[in-house]
């Protein structure tokens, strides 16, 4: 057993954070996860901040962290999607929250050939289900 019961450490620097991920064991002999945010305060030291996951709460606390690493997945997903829409031009893309519905010539009979397009002339907005 290493110092103060360190069984395993590794660590991840940032710009100006660093996060360690012991694996230690307690006194009674429980193991448990140790993540240390350590991060530079203006020229006073470092603040550290410690959160402790212990072995019989490890499956619940990585469902947790798995769920939330999901949803950052799909709203980043959703932001690029979202980006991509504003780039196009605004010809090519539905007004927001809104469905255009052209009418169509009701005067001809439904075994006539279609008549050459025209532009529509009369345009109705309908505001979009959610």
């Amino acid at each position: 057993m290493g110092i103060r019961g360190e069984l395993f450490t590794t660590e991840v620097t940032l710009d100006n954070r660093t996060y360690f991920f012991n694996i230690k064991e307690n006194r009674t002999g429980d193991v448990f996860l140790q993540v240390v945010e350590s991060k530079s305060s203006e020229g006073t030291g470092f603040d550290r901040h410690a959160i402790v996951v212990f072995e019989d709460d490890m499956q619940k606390f990585l469902q947790g962290l798995e769920s939330s690493l999901s949803f950052i997945e799909k709203n980043r997903k959703a932001r690029v999607r979202d980006a991509s829409a504003r780039e196009r031009p605004a010809s090519s893309r539905p007004a927001s929250g809104k469905r255009v519905v052209r009418k169509q010539d009701s005067g001809r009979p439904a075994d006539a050939p279609a008549a050459p397009k025209k532009p529509a002339r009369r345009v109705k907005v309908i505001p979009k289900k959610s």
